[in-house]
């Protein structure tokens, strides 16, 4: 609060002591900020295919967020759902991990109980997800509840195989995301890369895959580059946030964004990356342009 107190404070000072500016003076220059900041964001490079996830941005109503997301050169928004769709057809935009049949983070296919209404969810969903034209419908571990690795691996494999021959019958890939444990999602399971990896060697499908949050495996384990490069065949997706705290990936965080970026390129991804923090700048969305500038290498 005083932070931006203070700002507001030195704004005012500013805005007086440069009152004899004419409007004329100052419209040219910033249109002309304008101008390059739309012309910045329309050339993109193309070798990241760049997303955003709608939580982040669940104050803005999401009309205006796919008119954002556009014409920022993004092709996707990350975990919309069915009702959603239309929104993001309009205006030429996938959803690029698409969620609604999961129940939650924490009950998920590694407890038996929660078989039955996940498989019934999931089986509905899947034909839904291939008739729109998308390909990624998100999935979680659920949290140990004092299961081993084994009873984790074993629970979810029988439950997975139950629906995995609808999603590879329906082009769907089954995306399970990795979750630190340490500090945001004590106890979930699936929150290292090897714990993911082997569970996807036991499926053995190329229907399912894990969805990489850098943020996440920055906290539990770290070595992201050599992690990406020895893990790729089986991620189909990455998330972004700034470490510590899930906020802006500028200078303040730890993370070396363009050469993670660089990394996962050279292994020739060809899904999306979605920028997945919370924004904690006044200028939110000047933010995620800043965001989608340092992700494309």
């Amino acid at each position: 609060m005083a932070h931006n107190t203070s700002r507001r404070s030195t704004l005012r000072k500013i805005m007086a002591g440069t009152a004899s500016l004419t409007a004329a003076s100052i419209l040219p220059t910033l249109t002309a900020c304008a101008q390059n900041s739309k012309e910045s964001m329309s050339e993109l490079k193309g070798n990241i295919n760049h997303a955003v996830a709608r939580w982040c941005f669940g104050d803005l109503p999401l009309e205006e967020l796919c008119q954002q997301v556009k014409a920022m050169g993004m092709k996707g928004i990350d975990l919309v759902g069915p009702k959603d769709w239309p929104v993001l057809q309009k205006y030429g935009l996938t959803s690029s991990m698409c969620n609604g049949a999961e129940l939650n983070l924490v009950d998920g296919w590694n407890d038996k109980q929660f078989h039955a209404q996940l498989i019934k969810n999931y089986t509905e969903m899947i034909p839904k997800v291939a008739e729109a034209g998308y390909q990624n419908l998100i999935c979680f571990s659920g949290n140990r509840r004092g299961k081993t690795d084994e009873e984790g691996w074993q629970n979810c494999e029988e439950g997975l195989k139950q629906v995995l021959p609808l999603a590879e019958k329906h082009k769907v890939t089954l995306v399970m995301e990795l979750l630190n444990s340490k500090v945001d999602h004590q106890d979930y399971q699936c929150d290292k890369t090897p714990w993911g990896v082997e569970l996807a060697k036991r499926l053995g499908s190329d229907n399912f895959k894990l969805l990489y949050d850098i943020y996440h495996m920055q906290i539990d384990e770290g070595d992201v580059i050599r992690t990406i490069r020895d893990n790729h065949p089986y991620i189909a997706h990455y998330h972004t946030a700034g470490v510590p705290g899930r906020h802006e990936i500028d200078d303040t965080q730890e993370l070396n964004y363009p050469a993670i970026m660089k990394a996962i390129a050279a292994t020739g991804f060809k899904g999306f990356v979605a920028q997945e923090f919370s924004p904690t700048h006044e200028d939110k969305l000047g933010s995620l342009r800043e965001a989608i500038r340092i992700c494309d290498v």
